[in-house]
């Protein structure tokens, strides 16, 4: 059986964070730019990641990355190893440091931190010679690995990358040595992958052992990874249809319908959730991005305010949930114990005989929505290998069906 390490569990316990897209792209109205935008663009007037931060920690996230580089090369920290960079802005008199002040920002605010560090870069010069970039890739990772303190994430974004070969054994070795609980995305000796879509959704099962991977939305299948391997998987997704800010997309804004039900279908089938918030030409997060993304979170913490936790009793591949005293519940969410890998293969709720759930993936969590019953007991049918549940909480949210996607 694959078993998980303790940095992979408490990476799937956290569960939610947010993602910043951040850069010169924001300021010039692009996703992803060619390398060749003038660094005097990059000049947000009031930029304020503590804002950023309190964002996060009142949606309930528990960390965030921020994209410390992105395809253009632009690095939003005074590198050494170009001049394409803050260092060549106006921010701050060319004496800014982003990544420091999201880091900073972060911690002060409790959360923990991670840094997307993209390796196709379509500025730097050297990148045609494999082995020149792979220098300049190596130290660029390096100086985020030792100047910024523990982080939670480094995340290897595949796209561009495509047929392209790195010196993974070098960059990992950064990472082994600087920031070795750290989880890696996807790429390189990853220990989390990329669930394979950009809507943040995730499929039943949700299996978090694999032996192969997808790179990005670009290339064709799955790589092989030789081996099967424990990889949880991460969703990740935009609050509007771009990544980057931008001045006119407000319309692209999902609602807090479509967003809950990307919260039931990452969250609440196993999976973890990255949603993007992008800060915008101030420097700031989006009000309307915000009160988005708080209106959501508030009506996931209204849903689930009053948790009813079952005491459980195992036998025979089948666990009885029990409460003291007679429940109205119309959701249910069950935790597996992985401690030792993921062993359930299928599971199925009962209520006085009669089914009122199924499903295959309950991993670290899953969460089912019923229509309501009043019950002092409820069973759950389990199929695998040793399955093992480790918890169950029922609640009654007033909400008895999962929230449905818009187009």
């Amino acid at each position: 059986m694959i078993t998980p390490t303790p940095q992979q569990l408490a990476w799937q316990e956290a569960g939610f964070g947010l993602f910043h897209h951040f850069g010169v792209n924001t300021f010039n109205g692009e996703e992803w730019s060619d390398g060749t935008l003038s660094p005097a663009s990059f000049d947000p007037s009031a930029l304020d990641a503590a804002q950023w931060a309190a964002t996060a920690a009142a949606a309930g996230a528990k960390y965030a990355i921020l994209t410390a580089k992105h395809h253009d090369g632009f690095c939003l920290w005074p590198t050494a190893t170009t001049d394409y960079s803050v260092a060549s802005s106006p921010y701050r008199d060319g004496k800014g440091d982003v990544v420091r002040e999201f880091t900073e920002a972060y911690r002060a605010a409790g959360l923990k931190v991670g840094l997307y560090l993209s390796p196709w870069d379509r500025n730097a010069p050297c990148y045609p010679d494999p082995a020149a970039y792979d220098d300049f890739y190596v130290r660029q990772l390096t100086e985020l690995c030792t100047g910024y303190g523990e982080l939670f994430e480094v995340w290897f974004d595949g796209a561009g990358s495509e047929g392209r070969t790195y010196d993974w054994d070098r960059i990992m070795g950064v990472i082994d040595k600087h920031q070795p609980d750290a989880m890696v995305f996807n790429l390189g000796r990853p220990s989390i992958r990329w669930v394979g879509n950009e809507d943040g959704l995730a499929d039943d099962p949700c299996h978090y052992f694999t032996d192969s991977r997808g790179i990005s939305i670009y290339a064709d299948g799955e790589e092989d990874m030789n081996a099967s391997a424990y990889l949880p998987l991460e969703c990740d997704v935009p609050i509007r249809d771009n990544w980057f800010w931008q001045p006119d997309d407000l319309d692209t804004l999902k609602s807090r319908e479509h967003l809950l039900a990307i919260w039931y279908r990452s969250m609440g089938l196993g999976a973890g959730l990255l949603l993007n918030l992008a800060p915008d030409r101030r420097g700031l997060i989006d009000d309307h991005d915000r009160d988005r993304l708080l209106e959501t979170t508030s009506e996931l913490r209204r849903r689930f305010a009053d948790p009813q936790p079952a005491r459980l009793a195992a036998h025979s591949g089948e666990v009885t949930l029990r409460w003291p005293e007679p429940v109205t519940l119309d959701h249910l969410e069950l935790h597996e114990d992985l401690t030792e890998g993921q062993r359930i293969q299928h599971h199925e709720v009962l209520c006085d005989g009669r089914p009122i759930a199924s499903g295959h993936t309950v991993g670290v969590r899953r969460l089912h929505a019923f229509p309501a019953v009043t019950t002092t007991e409820l069973r759950v049918r389990l199929r695998g290998e040793e399955p093992l549940l480790r918890g169950a909480t029922g609640y009654r949210t007033g909400v008895e069906t999962p929230p449905v996607l818009e187009d």
